[in-house]
């Protein structure tokens, strides 16, 4: 999946998908039609349409409305407000990764990221992105083989290294990233960018806005064996989450509160299952020096 869909000059954003969905729920559960809801807002219900499908930008005063005629409470309200707003932020910003091709489907991730406040990081075989160094990430670019120019492979590495600026600065990114132990040990690049990657991964749990857990061998199964994912958090509340997990194929957004909180509650399992942050780092470091 690359980037959004289309429609004419508007595009369809995850934020904006997920808000038309709880507005298509609320009016259901009101049992009202699409032409009542359009009335409601002295609008056609060819909006109403967009506005449910996330088409369009919206507006506080459509939805507050909406909400009233659906019979929605303060809180549900002001819930949706808030991605509404953060929808407009994001459609506004002029992102360096919207004049990267090399970007591809990260685009749209990228471009979340940038407006989050925190993100949550389960993987099983690679480092988190957003902690790698610029030789790990060029000898994945160099052995994914979808990139064979040297010069398109520098602006993946290029990608990559930009999106580490959201860490630090006035406003940084919250991570918490729970690693398995698999991906400390599979020599990307050889030993010696493996060993370089380790000892920037132990800089990085320092961090202040870092919080870095490692899933050891020796704790068995546990419930994200499945898969990588991240979650993608707007506001301190945790109200306003959103999956982004890739496939070999795609990019798979989970946009759904429901099925979202499933990935979060698992995600919180294999926390507790994993070492505390002082352990994990003592076995990066014990790996590190074996490397």
């Amino acid at each position: 999946m690359n980037g959004s869909p289309k429609l004419g000059n508007r595009a369809s954003t995850v934020l904006a998908r997920r808000l038309g969905r709880e507005l298509h729920r609320l009016r259901t559960t009101a049992d009202k039609t699409q032409l009542q809801a359009g009335g409601a807002i002295n609008a056609t219900n060819s909006k109403i349409v967009k506005m449910e499908s996330g088409w369009v930008p919206m507006r506080d005063p459509d939805i507050r409305v909406l909400c009233e005629f659906y019979g929605a409470d303060a809180k549900a309200t002001g819930r949706l407000m808030e991605l509404a707003r953060l929808d407009r932020e994001r459609r506004k910003a002029k992102g360096w990764w919207q004049h990267s091709p090399q970007a591809g489907a990260l685009a749209e991730y990228i471009a979340m990221e940038d407006v989050a406040h925190r993100v949550r990081t389960w993987q099983l075989s690679l480092i988190p992105g957003l902690f790698q160094t610029s030789d790990y990430a060029r000898a994945l670019a160099v052995s994914d083989g979808t990139w064979e120019d040297p010069d398109d492979i520098e602006r993946v590495v290029e990608v990559r290294m930009k999106r580490q600026a959201r860490l630090t600065g006035e406003s940084p990114l919250e991570v918490y990233a729970v690693v398995w132990e698999a991906a400390l040990r599979q020599k990307v690049g050889g030993p010696e960018v493996m060993r370089s990657q380790l000892e920037h991964l132990l800089e990085m749990a320092h961090l202040p806005n870092v919080r870095l857990q490692v899933m050891p061998f020796q704790s068995g199964g546990h419930p994200c064996v499945g898969g990588s994912f991240n979650i993608i958090s707007f506001a301190e509340t945790g109200a306003v989450d959103v999956v982004h997990t890739d496939t070999i194929a795609s990019t798979v957004w989970v946009e759904n509160e429901e099925e979202g909180a499933v990935y979060s509650t698992f995600f919180d399992r294999t926390a507790r299952l994993s070492l505390a942050p002082k352990g994990s780092v003592s076995l990066i470091d014990s790996i590190c020096k074996g490397m």
